[in-house]
């Protein structure tokens, strides 16, 4: 972890973003950073993530703007916090299990889960290294089904980097494409419908046989089993690497 991201990450008086601070003397107060957290999620995963701001919050919390600053100190504060705070919803195991297979796909579930349930996270997480404590549990897990195999902490690193990398670009294209379903209004039949003189066009050219070949004889595949394939080619390309491993096995 860079100690830029360690600096960023630390709050006023050397604390750290995650830690609540105390609150100021006087009445009880009526907010704390968690409930701004909490409310900001809320409104990204109602109307997405570019309707979080502090102001809308403010308004939203019965507060002024200024207010918020009290308990987060910047918008982008607020995306880490909210980031990391979904995260905590599915919480890996206390220690991996020795199977690095299914403990790694473990954490790809859990994150594919996450961006699922908060489709915003994918854009948060992209570029975010993992400083917070839900974050940093699940990395630990992850590098920690890996320790056994002695490599360099730096590759333990890039390749658990790599488990979120491909869970990011297969969940981007899975909602992007559900997203295209919704705003055509179109039910699965009708889509099929409207291909078809497409598909006419492409036999008639016979320019690419495979493509028609595969409009022809292969079975649709849900986004369960077009995710599970993705992750386990990830995970042969991994074992492939690591001394004295089955492909199949762990």
């Amino acid at each position: 972890m860079a100690g830029r991201d360690v600096k960023k990450a630390e709050g006023k008086g050397g604390g750290y973003l995650w830690d609540e601070e105390p609150p100021p003397p006087g009445p009880r107060p009526l907010l704390s950073r968690q409930k701004v957290v909490e409310a900001a999620i809320a409104k990204a995963d109602t109307e997405g993530v570019d309707a979080v701001s502090m102001r809308r919050l403010a308004t939203g919390l019965g507060v002024g703007t200024m207010t918020l600053y009290r308990y987060v100190p910047s918008k982008d504060d607020l995306l880490v916090l909210m980031n990391d705070a979904v995260l905590g919803e599915d919480e890996p195991p206390d220690r991996p299990s020795g199977d690095w297979r299914a403990d790694l796909m473990r954490v790809m579930r859990l994150q594919r889960s996450v961006a699922r349930r908060h489709p915003w996270w994918v854009e948060t997480a992209v570029g975010r290294p993992p400083i917070g404590p839900n974050a940093l549990r699940i990395n630990e897990f992850a590098l920690g089904a890996l320790a056994r195999f002695d490599l360099d902490i730096a590759v333990m690193q890039a390749l658990v980097a790599l488990l979120k990398s491909y869970v990011l670009g297969a969940v981007t294209s899975e909602l992007a494409e559900e997203s295209v379903v919704r705003e055509s209004g179109a039910d699965a039949e009708e889509r099929r419908e409207s291909l078809v003189p497409w598909a006419r066009r492409l036999v008639a050219e016979g320019r690419h046989p495979l493509t028609v070949r595969y409009m022809a004889e292969a079975e649709g595949w849900d986004g369960d089993r077009t995710f599970q394939f993705g992750a386990d080619r990830v995970l042969d390309g991994i074992a492939a690497m690591l001394p004295d491993v089955d492909v199949k096995s762990g």
